[in-house]
């Protein structure tokens, strides 16, 4: 649960966007989003699954887990 208490002479505006800071910092929107439509337990097992194919698939083709190419050129 977020709590937000008005600090003195803070105007309502920055008010307003720490406790929209605080709300994403703790994963409430995302969390919102996620159940905003019911998912069918298989179709979540099936986006698990095809997320770590796709993890396996990048660390065989990237395996020092790099984000870049080490055959790049460069100035």
């Amino acid at each position: 649960m977020v709590k937000l208490r008005l600090r003195d002479n803070e105007k309502i505006s920055d008010a307003v966007k720490r406790f929209r800071k605080l709300v994403e910092h703790a994963g409430i929107k995302k969390e919102m989003r996620r159940r905003e439509f019911y998912e069918k337990p298989s179709e979540i097992s099936r986006r698990n699954r095809r997320r770590a194919e796709r993890r396996a698939r990048l660390s065989r083709l990237n395996p020092n887990g790099t984000g870049t190419s080490s055959n790049m050129t460069g100035p």
